[in-house]
């Protein structure tokens, strides 16, 4: 089963923009949208298995295995945000996230200490994915940290970083309100202009030359 799901995931196209789940797994993540606390478990369950990809790439002295470490590295970080967002998002509507923080504090807790021994094992190709690697320590430890944090500050941050975002959505729009307006009103001006104010078209005619009538 194992051998199975690697290569079935080894098989999923290289693009540079491409979904960090695959389809079966965001019908997963679908079907629990109304249970923040199934969803951190099915996110911290994908997280382990990227992982569990990457320690088996390096298992083996593997001719291109860099790309598909690189590549899943790089999913890994990308769960584990999609995580905090979910945390982030379940707060704002009063959530209980005890069972999920305490899945994500464990998973997360014994990746980073996976994450860290592969890093400080230096693989000899470590160089082509060691900004992937880095990125997905640094992800999962502010991660941890966050998971930690007590609920209630956090939620304190959440709510305030949202206001600040509305805000600023609001001064942008009255910005663009305000060119908009006064664009419409430089127009209308030009419109009411005096006819001998009007700028002249420009014209190839000499001085007092008429135009030919028209046929």
């Amino acid at each position: 089963m194992k051998a199975l799901f690697l290569f079935a995931f080894m098989a999923l196209p290289l693009a540079a923009e491409r979904d960090f789940l695959t389809a079966n797994e965001a019908d997963q993540i679908r079907e629990t949208a109304q249970d923040p606390n199934a969803r951190l478990k099915l996110y911290v369950h994908f997280a382990k298995q990227r992982l569990d990809l990457v320690k088996s790439m390096l298992a083996k002295d593997k001719a291109g295995r860099s790309i598909m470490v690189h590549d899943a590295l790089d999913d890994y970080a990308h769960i584990i945000d999609a995580m905090d967002d979910v945390v982030d998002d379940a707060l704002k509507h009063q959530a209980d996230l005890k069972i999920g923080l305490a899945a994500v504090q464990a998973g997360e807790a014994s990746m980073l200490a996976d994450l860290e021994k592969i890093r400080d094992a230096g693989p000899k190709d470590m160089a082509r994915y060691e900004f992937a690697l880095t990125q997905a320590i640094e992800t999962t430890s502010d991660s941890l940290d966050l998971a930690k944090q007590d609920l209630g500050k956090r939620t304190a941050d959440v709510e305030a970083k949202e206001a600040r975002e509305k805000k600023e959505l609001e001064s942008m729009s009255k910005s663009e309100d305000a060119k908009e307006k006064e664009k419409q009103q430089g127009a209308k001006k030009s419109d009411e202009a005096p006819a001998g104010n009007r700028r002249k078209v420009p014209t190839l005619r000499r001085p007092g030359e008429q135009a030919p009538p028209q046929q």
